[in-house]
């Protein structure tokens, strides 16, 4: 193959508005459009969703809109292992890819293991991972909110609900079968996200599971947990109602097991 890897970094996600054509109707249609004969080994990756005091122009994220569009893959990490092993397989991957990372997530650091920190580390594109097992309530997350879900979990978990956390890591394709197999044993499903409610990543997944197999195993309706369906607004008292909180997960949980 020619040609090189290309990784396009936008400085905010909300950038790439101005390059969505090229995005969508050239990156993510070439492969098809030439039978497979011309592939596009792109990464785009920066910034996605709120950040802090950037108001309604920088605060959008993106993962429905790329997540809707076949020929893209859209990666979404949270842990360092996540940016690490998911960078690594983007690049490695001949089709375009999508990586939305988290501003406030760029300065936290996080524990990293021996393998994780090794020259040959790679996450897998689509699959998702248990970051905690747990037997009452299924979180799915990704990106930022991943965090926020395991403080929920260790609150609960004080009041003895146990909340099994999935870090979806892929949006696109969706490891969906991880999420069936937890609401299968866990018989309850919160999804959070930090994106709007209308058509997005929990909408997709909640769809996903009436459809599949482990719609007949829930035992009270799908909650969503997301960022509230306005522009995001510049103050901060306001900027921090409109983005999923842990109180807020920790409401929905208590909601879909009746407690």
């Amino acid at each position: 193959q020619a040609g090189l890897r290309p990784v396009c970094e936008f400085m905010t996600f909300n950038f790439s508005m101005q390059a969505i054509d090229q995005v969508i109707n050239s990156a993510a249609k070439t492969c098809y459009m030439s039978s497979g004969s011309i592939g596009v080994p792109i990464v785009f990756r920066g910034p996605n969703g709120a950040s802090a005091g950037v108001a309604a122009q920088h605060s959008q994220c993106f993962a429905a809109w790329y997540g809707h569009c076949p020929g893209l893959k859209v990666v979404s990490p949270w842990s360092s292992e996540d940016a690490k092993g998911l960078l690594k397989a983007s690049i490695r991957d001949d089709n375009p890819v999508v990586m939305l990372e988290n501003e406030l997530l760029y300065g936290v650091p996080f524990e990293m293991s021996e393998q994780a920190q090794s020259k040959d580390f790679i996450v897998p594109i689509g699959k998702a991972k248990v970051e905690k097992q747990g037997t009452h309530v299924t979180l799915v997350a990704h990106s930022r909110p991943v965090g926020h879900c395991l403080e929920a979990a260790a609150v609960l978990a004080k009041e003895g609900v146990e909340c099994e956390v999935i870090n979806l890591r892929t949006i696109r394709p969706m490891d969906i079968e991880t999420v069936e197999g937890s609401v299968m044993k866990t018989n309850h499903l919160v999804t959070v996200e930090g994106g709007w409610p209308q058509f997005g990543v929990g909408a997709e997944i909640c769809a996903r599971i009436m459809e599949g197999p482990a719609f007949n195993y829930l035992d009270a309706p799908a909650v969503r947990v997301t960022g509230a369906d306005v522009p995001m607004p510049y103050a901060k008292i306001l900027e921090d109602n409109c983005l999923p909180q842990v109180k807020d997960i920790i409401f929905a949980v208590k909601k879909t097991l009746n407690i």
